[in-house]
């Protein structure tokens, strides 16, 4: 007979585990289909991805591409990607030893710290930051160092989230070991400037320390925003991982192919580190992955004004229920501030929301290390057919109106 003592042991979690909650955003995923709710929470689009990359993974699928492809991707895959690469950012990838796709770019980070990250090393992290990199850097042993982005008002200018210089500075020593730089950012829309990325370079190249650069949104931006990577600076081709995927681009966030884009020396890391956690991403998607990366340059300007134009339309609706509204200048995120609306904190707020009017958004303490920073904060996100947007403001509005 099974003891309640040795059900314990049985049970008894690791160190690293119990540093860490679950996914606050899946979580709230849940509570909207428990309610009925309109999921604003979760990043995935609810409208088709593009015909021919459906066609594509079709196609795929009926050629019996159904075994496991090369570990680290199969070459078609990795080829098309550096080919993209070089039309959208002039750097050259070598395929065969420089690109590693994975699960995701979930999967692509955990990766690339477990492949270059001790018990003992530093990274730093801008806060707010997108839930899962405080845990990646638990389960890799390394210690988060944090950096807080602040929205700032300039004269005649919509807020920005800015970080302190000096306090950038103090967050880099002699342990620091990488900075997760996620732009455009998740989940604050913030489009890291030209000025910001060299400062940052120039902290790396200081402190010999590597860039690991999340640039899903790479393509969604608005307002004349430009993305630059990292890692066609000066001095950080040799010292950045640059982490990307499909999801957010192509609209296919369910297939969980992503990619990891680094030196030779650091890709084997990470390869091995990648090999062992999943093997490999699904065979037949990284062929229809070759037909997504190959859409025309008009795709990608089109991607853009679909999520300014979303931003546009929902903007006006959280700012006539009384949110206080950080325009995003990339991504498709709005973070809005509760005070005027609730004496209630913004977790209390997401589950009371998530109920009636049936609206579900993340709670901001999700986002940062230190739950009370967010407790003011709620994240909405915009991709989803204008249906589900105008649905959302319906509910909005006559919550708003009730109160």
């Amino acid at each position: 007979m099974t003891t309640s003592r040795q059900q314990a042991g049985a049970a008894r979690l690791s160190a690293k585990a119990r540093q860490f909650s679950e996914s606050v955003i899946r979580e709230m995923t849940r509570h909207a289909l428990a309610h009925g709710a309109v999921n604003l929470a979760q990043g995935f689009p609810d409208f088709p991805c593009p015909e021919p990359i459906k066609e594509a993974a079709c196609r795929a699928i009926r050629a019996d591409i159904n075994q496991y492809a090369i570990t680290w991707g199969a070459k078609g895959f990795r080829e098309a990607l550096a080919a993209k690469i070089r039309r959208t950012t002039g750097l050259e990838v070598d395929p065969e030893r420089e690109i590693t796709v994975t699960c995701g770019s979930t999967e692509a980070m955990i990766a690339a710290l477990l492949a270059v990250a001790d018990a003992g090393d530093e990274v730093v992290v801008f806060e707010p930051f997108y839930e899962n990199y405080g845990p990646d850097a638990v389960l890799c042993g390394a210690t988060p160092r944090f950096v807080a982005l602040r929205p700032v008002q300039a004269e005649g200018r919509t807020p920005a989230w800015a970080y302190d210089p000096g306090e950038l500075r103090s967050a880099f020593g002699s342990r620091t070991r990488a900075v997760i730089l996620n732009t455009p950012n998740n989940p604050t829309g913030k489009v890291f400037s030209r000025a910001e990325l060299e400062e940052i370079a120039a902290l790396c190249i200081e402190h010999d320390c590597l860039a690991i650069t999340d640039e899903i949104y790479e393509h969604i931006l608005f307002d004349g925003q430009e993305h630059l990577p990292i890692a066609t600076f000066p001095g950080m081709r040799e010292r950045t991982i640059t982490i990307n995927g499909l999801s957010k681009t192509y609209s296919v966030t369910g297939w969980r192919i992503g990619y990891a884009i680094a030196p030779p020396a650091l890709t084997a890391g990470i390869r091995k580190v990648h090999d062992f956690l999943t093997v490999g991403a699904a065979a037949p998607l990284q062929e229809a992955g070759v037909t997504a990366l190959s859409l025309p340059e008009a795709y990608y300007r089109d991607l853009a004004d679909l999520y300014r134009a979303k931003r546009d339309r929902f903007l006006p609706v959280l700012e006539r229920a009384g949110f206080r509204c950080f325009p995003p200048s990339g991504a498709y995120y709005v973070m809005a501030d509760i005070t005027g609306l609730t004496r209630l904190d913004a977790t209390a707020f997401a589950l009371e929301l998530v109920r009636d009017p049936g609206v579900a958004v993340v709670p901001g303490p999700s986002f940062f290390s230190r739950p009370e920073d967010g407790r003011s904060l709620v994240r909405f996100c915009f991709c989803k057919r204008d249906e589900t947007l105008d649905a959302a403001a319906a509910r909005l509005e006559a919550w708003s109106r009730s109160r």
